[in-house]
Protein backbone atom coordinates (compact mmCIF):
# COMPACT_ATOMS: atom_id res chain seq x y z
CA UNK A 1 0.00 0.00 0.00
CA UNK A 2 1.54 3.31 -0.93
CA UNK A 3 1.82 6.27 1.52
CA UNK A 4 2.02 10.08 0.05
CA UNK A 5 4.95 11.88 1.79
CA UNK A 6 7.78 14.54 0.91
CA UNK A 7 11.43 14.00 -0.51
CA UNK A 8 14.06 16.14 -1.90
CA UNK A 9 13.80 17.00 -5.19
CA UNK A 10 16.58 15.39 -6.51
CA UNK A 11 15.09 11.97 -5.45
CA UNK A 12 11.49 12.91 -6.57
CA UNK A 13 11.59 10.03 -9.40
CA UNK A 14 9.60 6.92 -9.88
CA UNK A 15 11.74 4.04 -9.09
CA UNK A 16 14.26 5.33 -6.29
CA UNK A 17 14.71 3.37 -3.69
CA UNK A 18 16.31 5.22 -0.23
CA UNK A 19 16.27 4.17 3.62
CA UNK A 20 13.89 6.17 5.81
CA UNK A 21 16.46 8.13 8.11
CA UNK A 22 13.80 9.57 10.33
CA UNK A 23 14.05 13.10 12.09
CA UNK A 24 17.11 15.54 11.72
CA UNK A 25 17.53 18.43 13.47
CA UNK A 26 16.31 20.89 10.47
CA UNK A 27 12.82 19.42 10.59
CA UNK A 28 11.94 21.48 13.65
CA UNK A 29 9.46 23.93 13.55
CA UNK A 30 8.87 23.02 9.61
CA UNK A 31 5.43 23.51 8.68
CA UNK A 32 5.62 20.48 7.03
CA UNK A 33 6.84 17.85 9.03
CA UNK A 34 3.53 16.11 9.37
CA UNK A 35 4.27 15.33 5.77
CA UNK A 36 7.54 14.45 5.51
CA UNK A 37 8.05 12.28 9.08
CA UNK A 38 5.19 9.76 8.52
CA UNK A 39 7.71 6.58 7.47
CA UNK A 40 9.23 4.40 9.58
CA UNK A 41 12.71 4.92 10.43
CA UNK A 42 15.15 2.92 8.81
CA UNK A 43 12.57 0.93 6.09
CA UNK A 44 13.37 0.52 3.07
CA UNK A 45 10.81 2.95 0.53
CA UNK A 46 10.74 3.13 -3.42
CA UNK A 47 8.72 6.00 -5.28
CA UNK A 48 6.22 5.09 -7.02
CA UNK A 49 5.01 7.81 -8.44
CA UNK A 50 5.59 12.09 -8.00
CA UNK A 51 2.30 13.45 -7.30
CA UNK A 52 1.15 15.90 -10.49
CA UNK A 53 1.09 19.62 -10.40
CA UNK A 54 2.58 19.30 -6.70
CA UNK A 55 4.57 22.44 -6.08
CA UNK A 56 7.91 22.35 -4.91
CA UNK A 57 8.39 23.49 -1.00
CA UNK A 58 11.62 25.20 0.74
CA UNK A 59 12.98 22.74 3.04
CA UNK A 60 16.07 23.50 5.71
CA UNK A 61 17.38 20.06 4.43
CA UNK A 62 17.37 19.65 0.86
CA UNK A 63 18.52 22.66 -1.21
CA UNK A 64 16.26 22.52 -4.22
CA UNK A 65 13.12 21.98 -1.83
CA UNK A 66 10.82 18.80 -1.49
CA UNK A 67 7.97 17.21 -3.75
CA UNK A 68 4.73 15.22 -2.70
CA UNK A 69 5.22 11.53 -3.87
CA UNK A 70 3.80 8.44 -3.37
CA UNK A 71 6.16 5.25 -1.88
CA UNK A 72 5.78 1.90 -0.99
CA UNK A 73 8.02 -0.64 1.23
CA UNK A 74 10.93 -1.71 -1.14
CA UNK A 75 11.87 -5.34 -1.18
CA UNK A 76 15.70 -5.72 0.13
CA UNK A 77 18.02 -8.32 -1.55
CA UNK A 78 20.69 -9.84 0.62
CA UNK A 79 22.69 -12.78 1.16
CA UNK A 80 21.71 -15.08 2.86
CA UNK A 81 23.12 -19.01 4.56
CA UNK A 82 22.19 -21.53 1.24
CA UNK A 83 21.23 -23.98 3.51
CA UNK A 84 17.89 -21.63 4.35
CA UNK A 85 17.61 -19.94 0.88
CA UNK A 86 14.09 -20.97 0.05
CA UNK A 87 10.49 -19.12 -1.30
CA UNK A 88 8.50 -18.83 1.97
CA UNK A 89 10.83 -19.14 4.77
CA UNK A 90 12.06 -16.97 7.47
CA UNK A 91 15.87 -16.26 7.98
CA UNK A 92 17.63 -13.69 9.22
CA UNK A 93 21.04 -12.45 8.24
CA UNK A 94 24.46 -13.75 8.50
CA UNK A 95 26.28 -11.21 10.68
CA UNK A 96 28.21 -8.28 9.96
CA UNK A 97 31.39 -8.47 7.40
CA UNK A 98 34.30 -6.28 7.66
CA UNK A 99 35.08 -7.07 3.77
CA UNK A 100 33.58 -3.47 2.20
CA UNK A 101 35.75 -4.29 -0.78
CA UNK A 102 34.03 -7.51 -1.83
CA UNK A 103 31.37 -7.26 -4.63
CA UNK A 104 28.27 -9.03 -2.23
CA UNK A 105 29.27 -6.81 0.88
CA UNK A 106 25.75 -4.57 -0.32
CA UNK A 107 24.04 -7.55 -0.06
CA UNK A 108 25.79 -9.41 3.04
CA UNK A 109 24.44 -5.89 4.82
CA UNK A 110 21.68 -4.35 2.86
CA UNK A 111 20.21 -0.87 3.26
CA UNK A 112 17.10 -1.19 5.27
CA UNK A 113 17.94 -4.46 7.01
CA UNK A 114 18.89 -5.39 10.03
CA UNK A 115 20.97 -8.26 11.51
CA UNK A 116 18.64 -9.39 14.62
CA UNK A 117 15.32 -9.13 12.65
CA UNK A 118 13.76 -11.83 10.83
CA UNK A 119 12.75 -11.67 6.85
CA UNK A 120 10.52 -13.78 4.79
CA UNK A 121 12.50 -14.45 1.57
CA UNK A 122 10.09 -13.82 -1.29
CA UNK A 123 12.45 -14.92 -4.56
CA UNK A 124 15.63 -16.98 -4.32
CA UNK A 125 18.02 -14.90 -7.21
CA UNK A 126 20.82 -17.39 -7.36
CA UNK A 127 24.65 -17.50 -6.66
CA UNK A 128 25.62 -13.74 -4.97
CA UNK A 129 28.14 -11.77 -7.28
CA UNK A 130 31.23 -13.10 -5.27
CA UNK A 131 33.77 -15.81 -6.24
CA UNK A 132 34.95 -16.70 -2.62
CA UNK A 133 33.34 -15.44 1.05
CA UNK A 134 36.46 -14.59 2.66
CA UNK A 135 34.41 -15.63 6.10
CA UNK A 136 33.93 -18.90 4.11
CA UNK A 137 29.97 -18.89 4.57
CA UNK A 138 27.85 -20.64 1.65
CA UNK A 139 25.69 -17.79 0.60
CA UNK A 140 22.74 -17.49 -1.96
CA UNK A 141 21.50 -13.83 -3.25
CA UNK A 142 17.61 -13.87 -2.12
CA UNK A 143 14.82 -11.04 -2.47
CA UNK A 144 13.52 -10.45 0.95
CA UNK A 145 9.39 -9.84 1.08
CA UNK A 146 8.71 -5.85 1.63
CA UNK A 147 7.59 -5.26 4.69
CA UNK A 148 3.66 -4.02 5.17
CA UNK A 149 3.13 -0.88 7.05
Amino acid sequence: MSKVTLIGTRLAEPGTEFVYGGEASGCAGCPYRNQCLNLTKGRKYRVTEVRDGGQTLECALHDTGVRAVEVEPAPITANVAATSAYAGSRVTLEGPCPHTECPSHEFCDPDGAEFDEEYRIDEVLGDPPHDHCALGRDLELVEFEAPGE
